[in-house]
């Protein structure tokens, strides 16, 4: 019996490469920890199909190789060095055909004393992490996407949920004040590599999640629902950062507080089940250039591998 396929792809990598890249300048240290994941696909699968291992390029060498490139060139960004990579496998080895590189980095912030900075030490603050992604097949330009993940937020006020839909089966109570507390997973693609200033873009994407979701300082804005919230934040983020072409959110948002029995101040998460959406927005044109179908959500597998496995 014979049986007739077809081969649609071979991926494979190394992921969790875990470094710490010190800088010295002078009595000045500058660190930065990341962890880094490189899949490649061959131009061939003979490994796969044949059992030929001619074309593989081992995984500990992959590892050996992102190493030298941090040791080499340095981490000026999470994103130039994910692109370093991606050029360093595309240039050098003819049997690669595509290359995808996650990285995301440890949030070590540089201690301050009494307003001043410490020449030498610093303190990690889980303030979300942040991550990128780079791919380039063979000829083709190198694609950029980047993020921020295990960023919690809450407002205390100003949230509510009312006018939905009912049935038999419904418990919720509506209400139109409450507690928005969420874990969000944001990515966002920058489309084709272009050279702009990849941190400040970052920290720009930052302050407007963060704007989008509180509101003004003084009074805040009211949410009548975290879908409404979600496309707040994208199109904050779409109005000011020129930069992004599309905007994908996965928030994780824990509203169901009970009161506890002694005090109507203290209440207690409720941590499963809990409410999660996602939508990603795009400018028209960027939809137009991918035929209507994202890039970012036809791999986005392997992002959230990455960044929700570790």
């Amino acid at each position: 019996l014979k049986f007739y396929h077809n081969f649609l792809n071979c991926e494979y990598g190394k992921n969790t490469i875990k470094f710490l890249r010190l800088r010295r300048e002078g009595k000045k240290h500058f660190v930065k920890e990341v962890e880094v994941c490189t899949h490649l696909r061959l131009t061939s699968a003979h490994e796969y199909l044949d059992g030929n291992n001619s074309c593989v390029i081992p995984t500990d060498t992959i590892k050996n190789i992102v190493l030298v490139l941090a040791k080499k060139n340095g981490i000026p960004t999470l994103e130039q060095f994910a692109i370093d990579i991606c050029k360093h496998f595309m240039t050098t080895f003819c049997q690669v055909a595509f290359v995808k590189t996650y990285v995301q980095e440890v949030p070590w912030q540089r201690l301050h004393e009494n307003g001043v900075p410490h020449i030498h030490s610093f303190i990690c603050v889980p303030d979300g992490i942040r991550f990128c992604e780079v791919e380039q097949c063979r000829n083709g330009p190198l694609v950029v996407f980047a993020g921020i993940k295990d960023l919690k937020l809450m407002k205390t006020t100003q949230s509510g949920f009312e006018g939905f839909y009912k049935n038999e089966h419904t418990t919720l109570p509506e209400r139109n004040d409450r507690i928005l507390c969420g874990e969000l997973f944001c990515k966002w693609s920058y489309g084709e590599c272009k050279d702009f200033d990849f941190d400040c873009t970052w920290n720009k994407i930052r302050e407007c999640i963060l704007e989008a979701f509180t509101g003004p300082p003084d009074c805040g804005e009211y949410s009548p629902s975290y879908q409404k919230t979600v496309n707040t934040i994208q199109m904050c983020v779409l109005s000011k950062v020129p930069q992004v072409s599309s905007f994908l959110l996965l928030p994780c948002l824990r509203n169901d507080l009970c009161v506890c029995a002694y005090s109507p101040q203290v209440l207690v998460p409720v941590e499963t089940p809990y409410g999660s959406c996602a939508c990603t927005l795009g400018r028209k044109k960027f939809l137009e250039a991918q035929g209507h179908v994202l890039k970012d959500e036809r791999q986005s597998q392997f992002g959230l591998a990455a960044a929700q496995g570790n």
